[in-house]
Formats: structure tokens, C-alpha cells, sequence
């Protein structure tokens, strides 16, 4: 099923309209097809299934941490999206190392992993400034209630 049509399905949810969710899910499905297509046999269940579960990662904390309301609960879900891409960059490096990647394949590939790092360091970025703000508001309010009940 391709985006357009599995978009319709789905099109009420927060994590939908971010850059950094879209392009991770499509490099998931990247990946996933990649890793069945053209790995050897054997690494389908070993680096294949390895980058496939952490590509999976990324898109799936993005939307893990949109469900959340706190927001050093959903700074907590987008740190681990970038830790799973990270994983995702040193697993394709090892592809491309066993050639199991071509050189322009890998190229290719750090592009797109580039693609998802930056909006989702964006996006970790704001979520921490307004998980900041949210703290000093409720240490003001705090200090002022203690203030007016003295």
C-alpha cells in the first residue's frame, strides 16, 4: 500500500503533518524492502533484521512520543527515535562494508538517514524548550501560591 492510499485511512493523527515522521516512514519501508531484496540469505535474520527493527524504531517513537501529553515524556520517546537512527546509520555502514551495499546505495542511504536527523533534532530541540517553559511556568506558579498562602 503506498502512502497516498494508507494516508486516507489515517489522516486525524498528530504525528502525520511532521517532516521528521514522514521521512522516517519512508525510509522504513526503504529499508525493510532493501533487507529482504538483496541480503543474503542468512543476514535476513541477523543485520537485516537488526536494521529493519531499528528503522521500525524511529517512526514508531515519533508517533510514541505524539501520543504523549508531558512533555518530558515525549522528549524521553524522540531521544530514543534518535538514538534507533543512529543505529540505522552505523547498520547501513556495515551493509556497505560487507557489500551487501553499493557505494552509491550507501550514499543514497546516509542522505536519507541525514533527512530524518535533522527535522527530528528540530523537533527535540522545540520539545525541550517547551518542556523547559512548562517547568518554569509551574515553578512561578508554585512560588506564588507559597507566596500568597504565607
Amino acid at each position: 500500500m503506498r502512502r497516498e492510499q494508507a494516508a486516507c485511512m489515517f489522516t486525524n493523527t498528530r504525528h502525520h503533518s511532521l517532516i521528521a515522521w514522514q521521512r522516517a516512514d519512508d525510509l522504513f519501508i526503504k529499508l525493510h524492502l532493501l533487507t529482504l531484496e538483496r541480503f543474503p540469505a542468512f543476514e535476513k535474520f541477523q543485520l537485516g533484521s537488526q536494521l529493519r527493527r531499528a528503522a521500525y524504531s524511529v517512526p514508531a517513537n515519533i508517533v510514541e512520543g505524539f501520543a504523549r501529553r508531558l512533555g518530558r515524556s515525549r522528549l524521553n520517546y524522540l531521544n530514543i527515535a534518535e538514538s534507533s537512527l543512529a543505529e540505522v546509520g552505523y547498520c547501513v555502514h556495515v551493509a556497505h562494508r560487507l557489500g551487501y551495499v553499493s557505494d552509491d546505495l550507501a550514499g543514497e542511504l546516509e542522505k536519507d538517514v541525514n533527512g530524518v536527523g535533522a527535522p527530528l533534532a528540530g523537533l527535540v530541540r522545540s520539545t525541550r524548550a517547551d518542556a523547559t517553559i512548562v517547568a518554569v511556568c509551574i515553578g512561578a506558579a508554585v512560588a506564588l501560591v507559597s507566596w500568597l498562602a504565607a
